[in-house]
């Protein structure tokens, strides 16, 4: 076989940071029957390691400082990840009682092996035997006499010393280092002597909000990894479910954050999700996404508020913040080939266990601001000025126009009548009557004459029985030129969501547009709709009243009733009716949310700050 060294030795070739080579590793020590397993790490990490392995699922890193001529101190660490083959391994042997042979050599100053590799989803369909051949040909032979070198000269020498103890042997390295061991072992080339150490490794806790750049999965499908072992479920794909149930409990969170009782977020747009991000992840020769595609793809989908809460879930590890056995261990903060600890500052990082390279990669999206920030800006909102976004003027005033001409497109259909084929179709076939008269082999069209009449007022309702104390803002904004209409509202207090210096954020209820705009008085202080029993009623009352045309549109949740409907009798108009679920949900949650500015000279910086929906 080509991963059997000898009859005693096992070779188990790996990608550090890879899930579902960590599930490999832990299926093969228990497949067959080991009496040592051999890892390329230090034996002056043995205690550290192993300690830390005992206090998963907490994430710990066991670090050790190099001797440096720099100005920045440097250390090279383990990180005790549940997701690395190589701790996985540990810790099952540790839980079957099997020896564990720490091999890799001691050095001064440990230099850091990256690449990039495959895959590890293809080992799905592909053998690891395959998988491993593939790769060959693509890994560099390291330079005679590099450290490299002297190290899988140094692991096979312990390798042919195991074999005088023990009678079955699994040995796990990277697989840049495959070939060469094999190499090594086979010619019994010379071996190095190995460079004393006189710094004991330190084990250390992870920073919760840094795990990223200690783990090699994302800390949330390291969490479900944990979760499944404890709950002792297969985890076999959760490689692509876990990043279903990432996006799940994203959506969840989401939804419970915005206080929402209807969301754009259906499974069909979840799907559509799926698909863009498996697109992205092939276009960058990937099989499963990383946090740039799924962040990248969330902001496409579902606006910048939905991918930052997904990037914060995907950070997300609960079992590092519950209590465990951790005590006194100093907490050291992480970044990319960076920490800072407590006592020391910022040092420079070496990754024993490095798999893939990583990198910052830049993505524009515009977070909530802190509390703090947000007492400064309440604080300072003149309430003597208010102004619209352009842009969602925009946007609603085309809503706006939308209903206009499908009411009076309903209207026309009223009107429409029925006849005979001769010579033209008119306005299309009327398929109802050409059925009923099938047995006379005729067919029937459809003729809609012109509307009779336009409509002037458009009155959306957003919730049925709105709550007072919910949509407590209540106002009658006036058009600032003719394209725009008068706006009578009641929405959530913009100064309960400040998302900016004199920028605030609400929520519409419910609204009445008056198009062509012309002055009325605030419908909120008019004692003439006092007797309105509700919110929406009071929008229905002066929309009727208001309006010059005999049709009021009305778009909202469910029909009139029978009180709104007297209502229209006794001003002489009529209420055309228009189901919200006609429009999608998206694009009423992107009417429905809306910006205040505290004056026209906000608009100047006001983009940088609001959110994209």
């Amino acid at each position: 076989m080509f991963f059997s060294l000898s009859k005693k030795i096992e070779i188990l070739p790996i990608i550090h940071g890879s899930g579902d080579f960590a599930r490999v590793a832990r299926q093969k020590i228990l497949s067959s029957h080991f009496d040592c397993l051999a890892v390329s790490i230090p034996p002056s990490f043995k205690n550290s390691v192993e300690t830390g392995i005992r206090l998963l699922p907490s994430i710990t890193i066991a670090s050790l400082e190099e001797e440096t001529d720099g100005e920045m101190d440097v250390f090279s660490f383990v990180p005790i990840d549940p997701c690395q083959g190589i701790i996985a391994a540990l810790r099952v042997a540790i839980e079957e009682g099997i020896d564990r042979a720490y091999i890799d050599m001691e050095v001064s100053s440990f230099e850091t092996q990256r690449g990039y590799f495959p895959d590890p989803y293809a080992l799905k369909n592909v053998s690891l035997e395959k998988f491993a051949l593939a790769l060959l040909p693509a890994i560099p032979t390291p330079q005679r006499d590099s450290q490299q070198d002297k190290r899988v000269r140094w692991m096979a020498y312990q390798l042919h010393k195991l074999e005088l103890q023990y009678e079955k042997i699994l040995f796990i390295c990277s697989m840049i280092d495959l070939p060469f061991v094999r190499d090594a072992y086979n010619r019994r080339l010379p071996y190095p002597k190995s460079e004393n150490i006189y710094q004991t490794p330190q084990l250390h806790s992870a920073d919760e909000k840094t795990l990223f750049f200690v783990l090699g999965e994302l800390p949330y499908i390291t969490y479900l990894y944990e979760k499944k072992r404890e709950e002792l479920l297969s985890d076999s794909n959760l490689s692509i479910d876990g990043i279903k149930e990432l996006l799940i409990e994203a959506r969840n969170r989401f939804i419970k954050q915005y206080e929402l009782n209807q969301h754009y977020l259906t499974p069909n747009v979840l799907q559509v999700y799926m698909k863009y991000v498996r697109n992205l992840s092939l276009l960058e020769s990937r099989m499963t996404p990383d946090l740039y595609t799924l962040t990248t793809a969330a902001k496409q989908i579902g606006g910048d508020s939905f991918a930052i809460i997904l990037l914060e879930t995907a950070k997300l590890y609960p079992y590092q913040s519950s209590p465990s056995e951790l005590g006194d261990i100093n907490t050291v903060t992480m970044g990319i080939d960076m920490a800072e600890f407590p006592e020391r500052g910022a040092v420079k990082m070496k990754n024993r266990l490095a798999g893939s390279e990583i990198a910052w990669r830049h993505i524009s999206l515009k977070p909530k601001p802190d509390i703090k920030k947000q007492k400064i800006w309440k604080f300072m909102w003149d309430p003597y000025g208010q102004c619209s976004w352009p842009p969602e003027d925009n946007r609603i005033e085309s809503f706006n126009t939308h209903v206009r001409e499908q009411t009076k497109a309903l209207l026309g259909e009223d009107l429409a009548r029925t006849e005979k084929f001769t010579t033209s179709v008119k306005d299309g076939i009327d398929i109802r009557d050409t059925l009923r008269h099938w047995y006379t082999g005729n067919i029937y069209v459809k003729e809609i004459p012109p509307s009779r009449g336009s409509v002037d007022a458009v009155v959306f309702i957003f919730e049925v029985n709105p709550d007072p104390m919910k949509y407590s803002w209540r106002q009658t904004w006036y058009a600032e030129h003719g394209e725009e209409s008068t706006l009578c509202f009641y929405a959530t207090p913009y100064s309960e969501d400040m998302i900016g210096p004199g920028i605030a954020r609400s929520t519409y209820g419910g609204c009445f547009m008056l198009f062509p705009p012309r002055h009325i008085p605030d419908i909120w202080q008019d004692i003439r709709f006092e007797n309105s029993e509700s919110l929406d009623e009071r929008l229905i009352s002066a929309s009727l009243f208001y309006s010059r045309e005999k049709h009021v549109a009305l778009v909202a949740p469910k029909p009139p009733p029978l009180k709104w409907r007297r209502l229209a009798r006794h001003y002489k108009k009529n209420l055309v009716y228009i189901p919200l679920k006609r429009f999608s949900l998206q694009t009423v949650d992107k009417v429905r949310r809306f910006h205040v500015l505290n004056g026209k000279e906000i608009r100047s910086y006001a983009a940088r700050f609001i959110q994209e929906f």
